[in-house]
């Protein structure tokens, strides 16, 4: 399994689809599957991911898998059209709060879609002086 990874701005059209650029489709995968994400964000998770995800949520007891059940409920398997475009949902756009303008990240096993202006002002937050930080949390 690849890495996703990159950064891609697009638009949604009226209908609610979302051009995924070509290099981003090629780590994606034909098929993929787009849900909640973290962050009031979507995510994407190429079929193997989507895989490995769903393995580890069936080995979870009953009583902690239904905390992840709106995950399921509001996925949507993907399989971008001929011109290289997948419908989101307007259940999962209004989630994330996507209207027109949005910014498609990779993130490592998968690729999450935010508004543009959401992203942008989580990403001007980012100094050099927190993300060393951060890595010296997460022993890296």
């Amino acid at each position: 399994m690849g890495s996703v990874t990159g950064t891609y701005e697009h638009s949604i059209d009226p209908k609610g689809r979302l051009f995924v650029p070509a290099k981003l489709r090629e780590e994606l995968g034909p098929v993929c599957y787009l849900t909640l994400g973290l962050d009031a964000c979507l995510a994407i998770y190429p079929e193997e991911s989507w895989k490995v995800f769903t393995d580890k949520f069936a080995s979870l007891p009953m009583t902690q898998s239904r905390a992840m059940r709106p995950i399921f409920a509001k996925a949507a398997k993907c399989e971008p059209d001929s011109q290289g475009r997948i419908l989101i949902p307007q259940f999962l756009r209004k989630y994330a709060k996507l209207d027109r303008d949005v910014v498609i990240i990779g993130v490592h096993n998968r690729a999450e879609i935010w508004d543009a202006a959401t992203w942008y002002a989580q990403e001007e937050e980012m100094t050099p002086e927190k993300l060393a930080q951060l890595m010296a949390e997460l022993e890296f």
